[in-house]
Protein backbone atom coordinates (compact mmCIF):
# COMPACT_ATOMS: atom_id res chain seq x y z
CA UNK A 1 0.00 0.00 0.00
CA UNK A 2 0.85 3.47 -0.80
CA UNK A 3 1.12 6.31 1.19
CA UNK A 4 -0.40 8.72 -1.53
CA UNK A 5 -1.23 7.70 -5.31
CA UNK A 6 -1.47 10.83 -7.64
CA UNK A 7 -3.57 10.11 -10.74
CA UNK A 8 -1.64 12.50 -13.69
CA UNK A 9 1.42 13.72 -14.45
CA UNK A 10 1.79 17.36 -15.51
CA UNK A 11 3.09 19.88 -13.95
CA UNK A 12 0.44 19.53 -10.61
CA UNK A 13 0.82 16.03 -10.29
CA UNK A 14 5.01 15.68 -10.63
CA UNK A 15 4.95 18.73 -8.02
CA UNK A 16 2.12 17.01 -6.07
CA UNK A 17 4.45 13.57 -5.97
CA UNK A 18 7.91 16.08 -5.42
CA UNK A 19 6.19 17.68 -1.72
CA UNK A 20 4.64 14.26 -1.17
CA UNK A 21 8.29 12.44 -1.18
CA UNK A 22 10.15 15.36 0.25
CA UNK A 23 8.01 14.36 2.74
CA UNK A 24 8.59 11.08 3.05
CA UNK A 25 5.66 9.61 1.95
CA UNK A 26 5.29 6.52 -0.74
CA UNK A 27 4.01 7.64 -3.69
CA UNK A 28 2.86 6.19 -7.28
CA UNK A 29 2.06 8.39 -10.09
CA UNK A 30 -0.01 6.98 -12.72
CA UNK A 31 -0.24 8.64 -16.25
CA UNK A 32 -2.71 7.43 -19.28
CA UNK A 33 -0.78 8.74 -21.96
CA UNK A 34 2.21 10.89 -21.91
CA UNK A 35 4.13 12.69 -19.08
CA UNK A 36 4.61 15.80 -18.65
CA UNK A 37 0.49 17.23 -19.61
CA UNK A 38 -0.28 20.40 -21.96
CA UNK A 39 3.52 22.16 -21.31
CA UNK A 40 4.98 19.28 -22.62
CA UNK A 41 3.92 20.34 -26.10
CA UNK A 42 4.96 24.32 -25.43
CA UNK A 43 8.62 25.14 -27.47
CA UNK A 44 9.44 27.67 -24.78
CA UNK A 45 8.00 28.27 -21.66
CA UNK A 46 9.42 31.47 -20.85
CA UNK A 47 6.72 32.69 -17.35
CA UNK A 48 7.79 30.96 -14.69
CA UNK A 49 9.83 32.70 -12.35
CA UNK A 50 13.25 32.41 -11.94
CA UNK A 51 13.71 30.30 -15.67
CA UNK A 52 14.38 32.65 -18.90
CA UNK A 53 13.52 30.60 -20.72
CA UNK A 54 13.20 26.47 -21.66
CA UNK A 55 11.18 24.37 -23.34
CA UNK A 56 7.86 22.43 -22.20
CA UNK A 57 9.65 19.38 -22.64
CA UNK A 58 12.72 19.80 -20.82
CA UNK A 59 10.31 21.70 -17.69
CA UNK A 60 8.39 18.07 -17.69
CA UNK A 61 11.75 16.00 -17.82
CA UNK A 62 13.29 17.77 -15.35
CA UNK A 63 10.40 17.39 -12.97
CA UNK A 64 10.25 14.01 -13.77
CA UNK A 65 14.25 13.01 -13.39
CA UNK A 66 13.26 14.92 -9.96
CA UNK A 67 10.68 12.82 -8.39
CA UNK A 68 12.12 9.82 -9.61
CA UNK A 69 15.81 10.32 -7.84
CA UNK A 70 13.53 10.99 -4.66
CA UNK A 71 11.72 7.69 -5.25
CA UNK A 72 8.50 8.25 -7.01
CA UNK A 73 7.50 5.38 -8.70
CA UNK A 74 5.44 5.85 -12.16
CA UNK A 75 2.93 3.64 -14.17
CA UNK A 76 1.30 4.69 -17.59
CA UNK A 77 -2.03 3.15 -16.79
CA UNK A 78 -5.33 4.80 -17.32
CA UNK A 79 -7.47 5.07 -13.84
CA UNK A 80 -11.09 3.86 -14.91
CA UNK A 81 -12.37 4.31 -11.23
CA UNK A 82 -11.47 4.94 -7.62
CA UNK A 83 -13.01 3.84 -4.25
CA UNK A 84 -12.94 4.32 -0.80
CA UNK A 85 -13.72 1.60 1.26
CA UNK A 86 -13.00 1.86 5.46
CA UNK A 87 -10.34 4.51 4.78
CA UNK A 88 -8.74 3.02 2.01
CA UNK A 89 -8.39 4.07 -0.88
CA UNK A 90 -8.16 1.50 -4.50
CA UNK A 91 -7.06 3.24 -7.48
CA UNK A 92 -8.24 0.92 -10.48
CA UNK A 93 -6.54 1.22 -13.54
CA UNK A 94 -7.29 -0.90 -17.02
CA UNK A 95 -4.66 -2.71 -16.26
CA UNK A 96 -4.10 -3.06 -12.49
CA UNK A 97 -5.84 -2.20 -9.03
CA UNK A 98 -3.55 -0.24 -5.95
CA UNK A 99 -4.11 1.12 -3.22
CA UNK A 100 -3.01 3.71 -1.12
CA UNK A 101 -4.06 5.77 2.03
CA UNK A 102 -4.50 9.05 0.39
CA UNK A 103 -5.27 9.86 -3.55
CA UNK A 104 -4.57 13.84 -5.35
CA UNK A 105 -6.24 13.91 -8.38
CA UNK A 106 -4.13 15.94 -11.39
CA UNK A 107 -5.56 14.79 -14.29
CA UNK A 108 -5.88 18.16 -16.41
CA UNK A 109 -7.71 19.10 -19.03
CA UNK A 110 -7.63 18.64 -23.08
CA UNK A 111 -8.09 21.56 -25.37
CA UNK A 112 -10.84 21.09 -28.13
CA UNK A 113 -9.16 20.39 -31.27
CA UNK A 114 -10.66 21.58 -34.77
CA UNK A 115 -11.49 18.72 -36.34
CA UNK A 116 -8.11 18.75 -38.95
CA UNK A 117 -5.64 16.62 -39.13
CA UNK A 118 -2.37 18.77 -38.73
CA UNK A 119 -1.88 18.30 -35.10
CA UNK A 120 1.61 17.62 -36.11
CA UNK A 121 1.62 22.10 -36.39
CA UNK A 122 0.41 22.19 -32.87
CA UNK A 123 3.67 24.24 -31.07
CA UNK A 124 4.61 25.31 -34.37
CA UNK A 125 2.21 28.10 -35.53
CA UNK A 126 -0.90 26.52 -34.04
CA UNK A 127 -1.16 26.80 -30.03
CA UNK A 128 -3.67 26.61 -27.50
CA UNK A 129 -2.41 29.17 -25.13
CA UNK A 130 -1.86 33.17 -25.96
CA UNK A 131 -0.35 33.53 -22.77
CA UNK A 132 2.08 30.78 -23.28
CA UNK A 133 2.76 31.65 -26.65
CA UNK A 134 1.46 34.99 -27.50
CA UNK A 135 4.79 36.93 -26.55
CA UNK A 136 6.32 34.90 -29.30
CA UNK A 137 4.54 36.60 -32.45
CA UNK A 138 5.30 40.07 -30.76
CA UNK A 139 4.89 42.58 -33.76
CA UNK A 140 3.14 40.10 -36.22
CA UNK A 141 -0.18 39.38 -37.26
CA UNK A 142 -2.05 36.66 -35.75
CA UNK A 143 -5.57 35.30 -35.87
CA UNK A 144 -7.98 33.43 -32.83
CA UNK A 145 -10.60 30.86 -33.57
CA UNK A 146 -13.42 31.12 -30.88
CA UNK A 147 -16.26 33.21 -29.69
CA UNK A 148 -16.50 33.11 -26.07
CA UNK A 149 -14.43 34.34 -22.82
CA UNK A 150 -11.17 32.85 -23.35
CA UNK A 151 -11.26 33.72 -26.96
CA UNK A 152 -12.00 37.40 -26.37
CA UNK A 153 -9.63 37.56 -23.31
CA UNK A 154 -6.52 35.93 -26.23
CA UNK A 155 -7.78 38.60 -28.69
CA UNK A 156 -7.65 41.17 -26.41
CA UNK A 157 -3.76 40.18 -24.54
CA UNK A 158 -2.51 39.34 -28.51
CA UNK A 159 -3.83 42.94 -29.57
CA UNK A 160 -1.23 44.33 -26.99
CA UNK A 161 1.56 43.53 -28.85
CA UNK A 162 0.52 42.41 -31.98
CA UNK A 163 0.20 44.40 -35.29
CA UNK A 164 -3.49 42.77 -35.46
CA UNK A 165 -5.14 40.28 -34.87
CA UNK A 166 -8.16 38.67 -36.82
CA UNK A 167 -10.61 36.77 -35.30
CA UNK A 168 -12.68 33.93 -36.36
CA UNK A 169 -16.21 33.23 -35.13
CA UNK A 170 -18.46 30.29 -36.23
CA UNK A 171 -21.38 33.11 -35.81
CA UNK A 172 -21.72 36.96 -36.31
CA UNK A 173 -21.69 37.59 -32.15
CA UNK A 174 -19.70 36.92 -28.93
CA UNK A 175 -20.99 34.61 -26.12
CA UNK A 176 -18.80 36.36 -23.79
CA UNK A 177 -19.08 39.23 -21.20
CA UNK A 178 -20.06 42.63 -22.56
CA UNK A 179 -17.28 44.07 -20.64
CA UNK A 180 -14.70 41.98 -22.92
CA UNK A 181 -16.77 42.35 -26.20
CA UNK A 182 -16.97 46.00 -25.69
CA UNK A 183 -13.37 46.50 -25.08
CA UNK A 184 -12.55 43.63 -28.57
CA UNK A 185 -14.85 45.94 -30.45
CA UNK A 186 -13.15 49.35 -29.42
CA UNK A 187 -9.70 47.87 -30.71
CA UNK A 188 -8.61 49.06 -34.26
CA UNK A 189 -6.08 46.26 -34.33
CA UNK A 190 -8.51 43.69 -34.34
CA UNK A 191 -10.42 42.33 -37.34
CA UNK A 192 -13.53 39.83 -36.63
CA UNK A 193 -14.43 37.66 -39.22
CA UNK A 194 -17.85 36.22 -38.28
CA UNK A 195 -19.75 33.20 -39.72
CA UNK A 196 -16.56 31.82 -40.57
CA UNK A 197 -15.63 27.93 -40.14
CA UNK A 198 -11.64 27.61 -40.44
CA UNK A 199 -10.97 23.52 -41.82
CA UNK A 200 -7.85 22.86 -42.04
CA UNK A 201 -3.81 24.67 -40.86
CA UNK A 202 -1.47 24.97 -43.94
CA UNK A 203 2.31 24.22 -43.58
CA UNK A 204 5.06 22.05 -43.65
CA UNK A 205 7.92 22.20 -40.63
CA UNK A 206 5.43 25.27 -39.33
CA UNK A 207 2.23 27.05 -40.12
CA UNK A 208 1.77 29.73 -43.47
CA UNK A 209 -1.74 29.68 -43.62
CA UNK A 210 -5.50 28.56 -42.70
CA UNK A 211 -8.48 27.64 -44.91
CA UNK A 212 -11.58 28.84 -43.62
CA UNK A 213 -15.15 28.76 -45.37
CA UNK A 214 -17.31 31.98 -45.34
CA UNK A 215 -21.05 31.94 -44.51
CA UNK A 216 -21.31 30.81 -48.86
CA UNK A 217 -19.65 28.08 -48.53
CA UNK A 218 -16.33 29.32 -49.92
CA UNK A 219 -13.08 27.90 -49.25
CA UNK A 220 -10.79 30.71 -48.50
CA UNK A 221 -7.01 30.94 -47.66
CA UNK A 222 -5.61 33.54 -45.27
CA UNK A 223 -1.59 33.35 -45.25
CA UNK A 224 -1.11 33.92 -41.16
CA UNK A 225 1.94 32.87 -38.79
CA UNK A 226 -0.12 31.81 -36.06
CA UNK A 227 -3.19 30.99 -34.77
CA UNK A 228 -4.48 30.20 -31.26
CA UNK A 229 -7.70 28.20 -30.80
CA UNK A 230 -9.90 28.98 -28.19
CA UNK A 231 -13.35 26.83 -28.69
CA UNK A 232 -12.49 25.23 -24.62
CA UNK A 233 -11.86 22.39 -22.54
CA UNK A 234 -12.50 19.42 -21.51
CA UNK A 235 -12.11 17.75 -18.05
CA UNK A 236 -11.77 14.22 -17.79
CA UNK A 237 -13.24 13.45 -14.23
CA UNK A 238 -15.67 10.47 -14.46
CA UNK A 239 -13.94 8.26 -13.13
CA UNK A 240 -14.19 9.83 -9.55
CA UNK A 241 -17.53 11.33 -10.10
CA UNK A 242 -18.29 8.85 -6.99
CA UNK A 243 -16.25 10.79 -4.77
CA UNK A 244 -16.46 14.50 -5.57
CA UNK A 245 -19.08 17.23 -6.61
CA UNK A 246 -18.35 18.08 -10.21
CA UNK A 247 -19.78 21.34 -11.82
CA UNK A 248 -21.65 22.17 -14.87
CA UNK A 249 -18.50 22.29 -16.79
CA UNK A 250 -17.41 18.63 -15.05
CA UNK A 251 -14.36 20.37 -13.34
CA UNK A 252 -13.60 19.31 -9.18
CA UNK A 253 -15.09 21.65 -7.13
CA UNK A 254 -12.76 22.30 -4.15
CA UNK A 255 -10.99 25.57 -3.09
CA UNK A 256 -7.56 26.74 -2.57
CA UNK A 257 -6.88 24.06 0.15
CA UNK A 258 -7.27 21.28 -2.70
CA UNK A 259 -9.48 19.40 -0.48
CA UNK A 260 -12.27 17.26 -2.09
CA UNK A 261 -15.88 15.94 -0.24
CA UNK A 262 -13.86 12.80 0.17
CA UNK A 263 -11.94 12.99 3.48
CA UNK A 264 -8.38 12.27 2.24
CA UNK A 265 -9.25 12.83 -1.57
CA UNK A 266 -7.55 15.93 -2.91
CA UNK A 267 -7.17 17.37 -6.50
CA UNK A 268 -4.45 19.20 -8.10
CA UNK A 269 -4.25 21.32 -11.29
CA UNK A 270 -6.62 22.65 -14.01
CA UNK A 271 -9.03 19.73 -13.28
CA UNK A 272 -10.48 21.53 -10.43
CA UNK A 273 -12.59 24.73 -10.43
CA UNK A 274 -10.45 27.78 -10.67
CA UNK A 275 -10.04 30.98 -12.46
CA UNK A 276 -6.47 30.98 -13.98
CA UNK A 277 -4.89 27.71 -15.45
CA UNK A 278 -0.71 28.29 -15.58
CA UNK A 279 1.64 26.14 -14.42
CA UNK A 280 2.27 28.13 -12.12
CA UNK A 281 -0.91 27.63 -10.69
CA UNK A 282 -0.47 24.13 -10.98
CA UNK A 283 2.46 23.85 -9.22
CA UNK A 284 0.78 26.17 -6.55
CA UNK A 285 -1.56 23.46 -6.54
CA UNK A 286 0.27 20.30 -6.32
CA UNK A 287 2.38 21.68 -3.11
CA UNK A 288 -1.01 22.45 -1.08
CA UNK A 289 -2.62 19.15 -2.44
CA UNK A 290 0.43 17.08 -0.99
CA UNK A 291 0.92 19.53 1.67
CA UNK A 292 -2.20 18.29 2.96
CA UNK A 293 -2.58 15.37 1.93
CA UNK A 294 0.72 14.81 4.18
CA UNK A 295 -0.83 16.65 7.49
CA UNK A 296 -4.38 13.76 6.88
CA UNK A 297 -2.36 11.17 6.60
CA UNK A 298 0.00 12.18 9.74
CA UNK A 299 -3.58 12.39 11.59
CA UNK A 300 -4.72 9.08 10.39
CA UNK A 301 -1.58 8.35 13.04
CA UNK A 302 -2.28 10.18 15.73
Amino acid sequence: MYDIIVIGAGAAGMTSALYALRNSKTVLVLESESLGGQIATSPRLENYPSIKEISGEQFADNLFEQITALGAEVEIEKVVKVEKENGVFTVNTEYNSYQAKSVIIAAGVKHKHLKTDRDDLVGKGVYYCAICDGAFYKGREVAVIGDANTALQYSLLLASYCKKVYVYTLFDKFFGDARLVKALRSKENIEVRPNTSVVNFVGEDELTAIEYKDKDGNLLRHEIPAVFVAIGQIPDNKAFENLVDLDNMGYIVSDETCKTKTEGLFVAGDCRTKAVRQVATAVADGAVAATNASIYLESLEA
